[in-house]
This record gives C-alpha cells, structure tokens and sequence, in this order.
C-alpha cells in the first residue's frame, strides 16, 4: 500500500497520509519550490507596458532614437518591449554595446532582415541581410581583400578627383553668379556620380552616366523611405503573406529598376571585353567582382550573379545616402560655427595653400578636418540605431536575459551623447578629437560605433572615409559659405532609416582661392 491512499466516504474525499510520508511530502515540496525560484536565466530586462497583440507599436515616437534615449532614463541602459508579436531589447550604453558586440559578437552577428531589404537585395544576399555565416564570409572576403582594400581605392582616385573637379566648376560658377545652392543636392550627385565611377565607370558609356545617377536619385530616396516606413508584416509574420501596406511591392519596383541599370551595365561591360579583348586590367568594382564570379565559380561557396548585384546595391544605396548626409550636417554645423570653419580653412591653407588644389594625399596632414567628421558622426550618427541585431541563442546581458531571436537594437544616438561619458555632449565640438586616438572608425571604442563593432562593421568604412574627408576638405578649401540673406539655417533633425537634416540646407558658395584657373 503507498503512504498515501485515498479513502470514499459518501460523497467525501479523505486522503489518508502515513506519517513516515509527511517529511517525503516536505522535501518534494521544497525541491519544487526550489527550483521555481532558481529559473535557469535571469530575469528578462525591464521594460515599457504594451497592449495585448500590438504591444508598445501604438506609443513609439516617430523618433525612436530620442524615445528609446528618454526611456533609458527610466528604465536604465537596457530595457525591453514588444513590437507586435516579436520581443524587442533597447541597449543604450557603452558597456553593454561591448558585451554584445564584442564578448558576444558570434552570437549577435545575426542582423534583424526586414522584407522590404530583402525584397531590394535579391532576397537577401548582400552583406547587409545575409546571416553569419560561409557565404557571408566569402562575401565579405571578396569586397574588404579585393574591392574595398588600400591599392584598390588608390587606383581609383582618378575617378574621384575627375567628378570633384567638375562639382567645383559648377559651385565656382553658382558663386560667381551669386546663386545659392542646395548642398545636400550637390553633395549628393558628387557621392552619386564618385559611387557610380568607382562601380562601373570603366563599363558604362560616358553619355548615359549622368542619366544613371539621375535615375538612382529617385530609385535611392524611395528605397531609403520604403526601409524606413515601420511595416505591419515584420512585426506580425502571419500578415506577411498579405503585404498589408503594399510596401514590399513597391520595394520591388524599385528593385527590379536597379535590376536594369546593372543588367546594362554588366552588358556594356561584356561588349567592352569582346571589342577591345580582356586585358587583364579591372578599371571599375564592377570588373572585379565580374572577374571574381568567375575565378569563384567552382569554390564551395562560389559567387553568383546576384551576389554581384546585391553588393553593388549596398554600395550604392548604403553608401550614398549615408555620406551625403554627413557631409551635410558636418558642413551645416561649420556654417552656424564661422570661427570652426576659419579654423578648418586655415588648418588647409598651411597644408594646402590657396594656390593649389586639395589632393587625397593632403588628408592625413589634416586632423581638424579629420575631427570634425568624427565630431559630426558622434552627434549625428547617419543610423542611429545601427542595424538590429538578433542572437542566435538565448544570452544574458548585463545580468538579464535576452531571448534567442529577439530584435536587439544598439542605440548609438544615446552612447555618443552620454552626459557620463561625453564632456558637452549636445554640443559641436571637433576639438575634442584632437588628442583622443582611441575615438577611431574601427569599432573598439565602444563610446563611439557611427560605423557598428565586430563581424559585422560596415564593410565600407574605409571608402566612407576617403568620400567624407575629400569632398569636405574640397568644400571648405575652395569656398566660403554663407546663408543667403533672409534665410535662417535650421539643424533640426529628421530620423529614419538615414539621419537626415529636416531642412535642407541652402548656401551661397563663395569662391576663395587666389586664381580662377584653380576651379577649371
């Protein structure tokens, strides 16, 4: 008989307990309790209350950087909450960025893909959106060790100098004719048509170049605003098949447009190879990574077609947008801070002189100008959230827990605007870069990531870099700028998927070297 027994009493229920069963009884309780109380993880981080379903979706700012950034003052550096059915973790400082991209970097080296870059990126195979892995690592290989090293961005300076030059022809003549300028649109069809060179400008007929970077301008901005628009199917995948918003079909109207443009391109460039033999000599990204398709075609992860295109996609789209507006703010704070740009100017006048021209090879002779691109990343980190990231398996981070696939979002806009870390930190201030080496573009200072840390840092910092500093140390050397008079310069921001001046800015560019041959 077991030490307990049930016994039927008319309609009533004994449970008759031996009394050698009750300290059995005690001791299974305990372990129960035990065990309840001493869960596996810790707790998950705390968070904002949310709704049944939809959960916070309904209260989220437009602004998420700035809303993620005054809930971090409540909840502290970490916390959590729900975008519809999915989980969602906020990470706002510098500590905690090191746990995940650094002592956790594998594990968080998934990136969180809407459908909408999916449907932009041949469903995915760019360095963007694919997952960590053989083929993202022969991806990566092939543009960091042949496209986007030190002797490859080297032979194409001519290409970028050409186009700079012809923007400063037109500048110079807009000054002479006391005509402002929008400067993002300038900036944006200098990055543009420098972009479109390097990719395929040995390739492309010299006649429909510039119609290529009028057609991406507009391909571009509604990429930038489909990738941007928050979408009711990546928050609730059984929706995902209904394309409730219609944005992945716009998305593949874009995508199938720049499908085009390369499909020419590529055409082009084969016509070129038949007519004039194939030399050996790549004089384009293109012709590279043409060059490498082949050469890969029968490795275990071999390069296909679509990864050719889906790397010239991020190229152009991550790459243009981004330098462009950071160009923009850079030369938007300088305007509103004349005796920071008198400084610049004169930093380039010692290195320079005003009799000459700025060449690539003057950059490293100028560290204030170098400051204030790193002074404008840090206040205005071009993605303020990076791009989220998602662990493949369950992890604690700074001692609770994040769940295997939850969105993770590193707020970079918070970190690089710290009070506790940052002296003035609302305040434009490149002087303070001067003596702080640490702050570089490599992502080991976690204080500072406009670029991301770990695998998956832009793989195009160092082509950002040169773009940046070129274009910005050409700007202030042959040019004075000026607000036109009647006109208020306004820094306000607007956020999205790119950061973004809510006003652009417009300017009088006055020209300010010594001979007029100068901008010939």
């Amino acid at each position: 008989m077991s030490p307990i027994s049930t016994l039927f009493t008319d309609n009533t229920i004994l449970i008759d307990v031996k009394p050698y069963a009750i300290p059995v009884l005690i001791a299974i309780l305990s372990i129960l309790l035990y065990r309840f109380k001493r869960s596996p993880h810790p707790p998950l981080p705390p968070g904002l209350r949310g709704l049944p379903i939809v959960g916070n979706l309904p209260f989220l700012d437009p602004d998420l950087h700035t809303y993620f950034t005054n809930h971090a003052q409540r909840h502290g550096p970490i916390f959590k909450l729900y975008l519809g059915s999915k989980l969602a973790v906020v990470v706002n400082s510098p500590a905690l960025a090191r746990e995940i991209l650094k002592d956790q970097d594998i594990n968080f080296s998934n990136h969180d893909a809407p459908l909408t870059g999916r449907a932009l990126t041949y469903g995915g195979l760019d360095l963007v959106w694919l997952p960590y892995g053989d083929e993202w690592r022969m991806l990566r290989k092939v543009c960091v060790l042949k496209l986007l090293n030190r002797k490859t961005l080297d032979s194409f300076y001519e290409l970028r100098r050409k186009e700079m030059r012809e923007r400063t022809r037109y500048l110079y003549q807009k000054g002479q004719e006391e005509s402002p300028v929008n400067v993002g649109d300038q900036i944006f069809l200098t990055v543009i048509n420098l972009t479109i060179n390097m990719l395929w400008g040995g390739s492309v007929k010299a006649e429909e170049k510039e119609s290529v970077g009028i057609k991406f301008k507009g391909i571009i901005s509604e990429t930038i605003r489909l990738l941007g628009v928050a979408n009711v199917s990546d928050f609730f995948p059984l929706l995902a098949r209904f394309d409730l918003q219609g944005l992945v079909k716009k998305m593949h109207v874009c995508a199938r447009e720049v499908d085009a443009i390369l499909d020419r391109a590529i055409e082009q460039m084969q016509e070129l190879r038949r007519k004039d033999g194939d030399d050996g000599e790549c004089k384009d990204f293109l012709q590279h990574l043409m060059k490498l398709k082949e050469q890969e075609a029968d490795s275990e992860v071999p390069v296909t077609l679509n990864h050719v295109k889906a790397v010239l996609v991020d190229m152009v789209v991550g790459g243009t947008d981004t330098t462009t507006s950071t160009i923009e703010f850079a030369m938007a704070e300088l305007i509103s801070n004349p005796e920071l740009m008198k400084r610049a100017q004169q930093e380039l006048d010692n290195v320079v002189g005003k009799d000459n021209i700025v060449e690539e090879l003057h950059i490293t002779k100028l560290p204030y100008v170098v400051a204030i691109m790193k002074e404008t990343l840090r206040l205005y980190p071009t993605i303020p959230l990076l791009v989220p990231r998602l662990p493949t398996e369950t992890s604690v981070v700074g001692g609770y827990t994040i769940p295997k696939n939850t969105k993770t979002f590193i707020n970079v806009w918070s970190i690089q605007r710290d009070p506790q870390v940052w002296d003035y930190p609302t305040e434009f201030r490149p002087e303070r870069f001067l003596d702080n080496k640490s702050c570089d573009f490599t992502g080991t200072d976690y204080r500072f990531l406009p670029f991301g840390s770990g695998r998956r840092i832009c793989v195009g910092v160092a082509l950002a870099e040169r773009m940046i500093l070129y274009t910005l140390a050409t700007l202030l050397h042959s040019f004075d700028w000026k607000i036109p008079e009647g006109q208020v310069l306004d820094l306000e921001k607007k956020f999205g998927i790119v950061l973004k001046l809510k006003t652009p800015l417009v300017a009088l560019p006055v020209p300010r070297l010594s001979n007029s041959n100068l901008y010939l």
